[in-house]
């Protein structure tokens, strides 16, 4: 059953790295990747809320050479291998392959990749949520009217401790954004 109710689709906005995979540094090897327990459950529900789901991340582990584009699409593809298992399929991934000190407008918080998956796939950003663990997932979310959910996973609780960004909320991990969701989406866009 979906909760939506207008002609195109919401999308939820994910973070990678310490929000739908376990964090590791410059993850480079896609054997490396690896989801957090609750993650394919937790996607799948948005799924059957009838929401889109769309990755956006920074890999400027690409620009300092831990990594290259082949060895990005190869995570990418074990990354919609695993939730395929799950019964996820992402649609789309978005990533910024630059450095922070790049003047590029893709690299979060930039709205760059969010511009492009827009175009893309025609939704509101403001009917969407953003969900990651840094301060640059959240105000990318901010930037483009979204709703931000920051998770302590991964960078999240330091990120929460250091108080230098404005999520609308702040929950333990991905099933408690999912649940979140789920108790106020209708309520927050009626």
């Amino acid at each position: 059953m979906s909760f939506l109710k207008n002609q195109s689709r919401d999308f939820i906005l994910l973070d990678r790295d310490g929000t739908i995979n376990i964090e590791h540094h410059y993850l480079s090897d896609p054997d490396q990747l690896k989801l957090f327990p609750d993650t394919g459950k937790a996607l799948y529900r948005l799924k059957v809320m009838g929401f889109g789901l769309i990755v956006i991340t920074n890999q400027s582990g690409v620009y300092l050479g831990y990594l290259n584009l082949a060895k990005i699409r190869n995570i990418h593809n074990r990354l919609q291998s695993l939730l395929k298992n799950e019964g996820v399929y992402l649609d789309d991934i978005y990533f910024c392959p630059h450095g922070s000190k790049e003047n590029c407008t893709c690299r979060k918080p930039r709205t760059g990749m969010i511009d492009q998956a827009v175009a893309e796939h025609k939704f509101d950003p403001h009917r969407s949520f953003m969900i990651g663990d840094k301060a640059v997932d959240i105000d990318l979310g901010n930037a483009v009217g979204a709703t931000s959910i920051l998770l302590r996973t991964g960078w999240g609780i330091k990120t929460e401790r250091e108080g230098k960004c404005v999520p609308s909320v702040i929950v333990n991990n991905l099933t408690d954004a999912v649940n979140w969701i789920e108790q106020r989406y209708e309520k927050l866009y009626e």
